[in-house]
């Protein structure tokens, strides 16, 4: 026997709202309709997908596969649906692209301009979310591609990462802050306050490479924001530091709300790259960015 679609539908819906009779609501049915679809689908597989405690269900190995399958199939099924919609007015996509926040605003406040002067009609979803939600939304094809902090993972089969920026960290201080000279040691810092990312990803982990290579211990006076623009925000009208890329804070080091400090002693730059999975052939509209990311990182 092969697997209904509806019945991974309803198995879906169950992974969402976390019981069956969740599931019956979100759909519309009957409690005992649900209940029959996820044992024919059990019996399909010859597995049991979950079981169920006072919170509700839990995926078991089996159970927590097939949602990564079925996830794929939905989004699928949905992305074939908008694009045959898109192409019927002569516009490119969808394309979903996603990462964390740093990165993304790296690379597409670059290149979005020249992107869209070459391809002026698509549609274009873009999602911050941490490493390993975007790495699994890549598997599912809820995501085409993904901008990351690069050169932090472990060498794959399963994705290709391509690094096609770098860009040098810098202490970042309030435009008024007069009180750091051009460049400073991370070691001559441990008594200010900071703001640094808290998702454990690979921009969190470079920072943290600047502290270790600079034999300084991270900071523990320290506000704990994963929102570039918070950051930002904090730094500009108070006396708190804090580290980022360059090129994130270009436009208020132009406009003298931030300084940017050289880090003393630092010898490596941020890398950022995009990341796809590797074996999945890229939609049209998604390799066009690929291709013109690499071209206008690599004049």
């Amino acid at each position: 026997m092969r697997i209904d679609p509806r019945t991974l539908r309803l198995f879906l819906a169950v992974c969402r709202e976390g019981t069956i009779s969740g599931a019956a609501r979100a759909e519309h049915l009957s409690q005992p309709s649900v209940s029959v679809a996820i044992n024919q689908l059990e019996r399909v597989l010859q597995t049991t997908l979950f079981t169920r405690n006072r919170q509700g269900i839990e995926l078991t190995q089996a159970g927590v596969a097939l949602e990564m399958k079925a996830r794929a199939v939905e989004s699928l099924l949905l992305s074939a649906q908008e694009e045959i919609s898109l192409l019927a007015e002569d516009i490119g996509g969808p394309l979903t692209i996603g990462g964390t926040p740093g990165a993304l605003s790296t690379i597409m406040g670059q290149v979005i301009g020249g992107f869209s002067a070459a391809h002026p009609r698509f549609k274009l979803r873009i999602l911050e979310r941490p490493d390993a939600v975007t790495q699994n939304m890549l598997r599912s094809y809820e995501m085409d591609l993904a901008i990351v902090t690069s050169g932090m993972r472990e060498p794959s089969d399963e994705f290709h990462e391509q690094p096609v920026l770098t860009d040098p960290f810098s202490v970042i201080v309030s435009g008024s802050n007069t009180s750091l000279g051009d460049s400073v040691h991370l070691s001559k810092l441990t008594e200010h306050r900071w703001v640094l990312p808290d998702a454990v990803g690979g921009f969190r982990k470079q920072i943290d490479a600047l502290f270790i290579n600079s034999d300084v211990k991270p900071p523990s006076n320290v506000i704990l924001s994963d929102s570039i623009l918070t950051t930002k925000a904090i730094v500009k009208n108070s006396d708190y530091i804090t580290i980022l890329p360059n090129q994130l804070v270009k436009t208020e080091v132009q406009a003298s709300s931030l300084r940017a400090v050289c880090i003393e002693g630092i010898n490596f730059q941020r890398k950022v790259g995009l990341l796809w999975v590797a074996n999945r052939q890229l939609t049209p509209i998604a390799q066009a960015f690929v291709d013109f990311v690499i071209d206008y990182t690599n004049p």
